[in-house]
């Protein structure tokens, strides 16, 4: 299992307003075969409520609504996506471990989680998670 951030859904359903450059245009490539994977069946990922919803909040400048309400409610009936909840406690962690680390707070909020449930791979094109112990970020 591995950690799904984001950022992956950005570059996977985001339409660009201008060319992309060869490195974006393979991220993008990428990011569409993680989610292709992940909706298939064929990997199994852990994201937490907090981070389908930075998905979601940066989505809706760029799909329909119509749109995405399908990748959302898609995600909800996956059986291979495990969702976790964040408590108070638990964000606030992260919010202290962010200065450790110099992680945005959800970043490292991702982090926690994956040492929580035993992670070391993280699907993201953030490259702060490259200097991170313990985690692989892919691809």
């Amino acid at each position: 299992m591995r950690f799904l951030d984001a950022n992956i859904f950005v570059y996977a359903y985001y339409k660009p307003k201008k060319q992309l450059s060869e490195k974006d245009a393979q991220m993008k490539k990428q990011a569409k075969k993680i989610i292709a994977d992940v909706s298939q069946g064929k990997e199994q990922v852990l994201m937490t409520a907090i981070h389908i919803s930075e998905a979601a909040n940066i989505l809706k400048h760029g799909l329909p609504q119509e749109q995405l309400t399908v990748v959302l409610r898609g995600l909800f009936m996956l059986d291979n996506l495990k969702i976790v909840d964040v408590s108070r406690d638990q964000y606030f962690a992260a919010v202290e471990l962010c200065e450790d680390l110099k992680l945005e707070v959800n970043d490292a909020l991702a982090v926690d989680v994956m040492q929580q449930n035993g992670l070391t791979e993280i699907y993201s094109f953030d490259e702060r998670f490259d200097h991170v112990d313990g985690i692989s970020k892919l691809p």
